[in-house]
């Protein structure tokens, strides 16, 4: 079911505690993506965030994407933990819905040249528009098929074959077309798909651009990275926007 966020200006799904599952900007607004070069320390860039939109004159509540780094895969307590402030700070901004965090979230970990501390490397904002064109934003989502309670379904769980990271990345793919499927929307109307994983994918190439569409003319684009849980090797996300925003701080 979407959710609407009122002050926002976006619907989103519901997902788990940490971040939702994805947003939609509603009639008459679309999804701005902003990106720092270089990536901001976690604290500075909730600061940035804040002036950004104070600038623009838009009220926190028009946050509705993080894109997290942080130098490592994590335990599944090392990663409730890490939630916790983060999860502190966007109730500090009043940001919940119905008792859900509307903001939509990646958080991987980068394999080569890692960060040395917890890094914001971008984040979307909703602002007033006049195009018809939808915009949207996908979390991140790994080879989890379901949740039996609290345990994650992880698809082909310890296997890197290729076999087995097909498996995976097909699961990743159903679940975010599930999630575009809600939102009324498809994969024709993505500008950007990022995949993030360390292990050879280019075998599966020819299958993931024929099932993304339109969305595939721009490429795909490859980080070399894993996802923020131990024992997880794929994860994807997509997203529309009209503007891509590059912040230096």
């Amino acid at each position: 079911m979407v959710l609407e966020n009122v002050r926002g200006n976006y619907g989103f799904i519901r997902g788990i505690g940490p971040f939702s599952a994805a947003v939609v900007a509603r009639p008459g607004f679309e999804i701005v993506s902003a990106r720092f070069h270089p990536f901001a320390p976690l604290a500075r860039g909730y600061d940035a965030v804040e002036r950004h939109l104070s600038a623009l004159a838009r009220p926190i509540n028009a946050l509705c994407g993080m894109h997290l780094r942080i130098p490592t895969p994590l335990s599944r307590a090392a990663f409730d933990e890490f939630n916790r402030p983060y999860i502190e700070r966007l109730n500090s901004w009043g940001l919940e819905v119905e008792g859900a965090n509307p903001v939509a979230r990646t958080n991987v970990a980068l394999e080569a040249n890692p960060v040395p501390e917890p890094m914001l490397a971008g984040f979307f904002y909703i602002v007033p528009s006049d195009g018809a064109v939808p915009t949207f934003l996908l979390s991140g989502a790994p080879e989890i098929s379901s949740r039996d309670g609290a345990t994650p379904q992880i698809v082909a769980r310890g296997d890197t074959s290729a076999d087995g990271i097909r498996a995976k990345t097909e699961c990743v793919l159903e679940v975010l077309t599930a999630c575009l499927t809600e939102l009324h929307l498809s994969w024709n109307h993505a500008t950007t798909v990022n995949l993030y994983t360390v292990h050879d994918i280019h075998a599966l190439m020819p299958t993931m651009v024929a099932a993304l569409g339109h969305a595939a003319l721009g490429g795909i684009r490859l980080h070399y990275a894993r996802p923020p849980v131990s024992g997880l090797e794929v994860e994807i996300d997509a997203y529309a926007v009209g503007r891509e925003l590059v912040l230096r701080e």
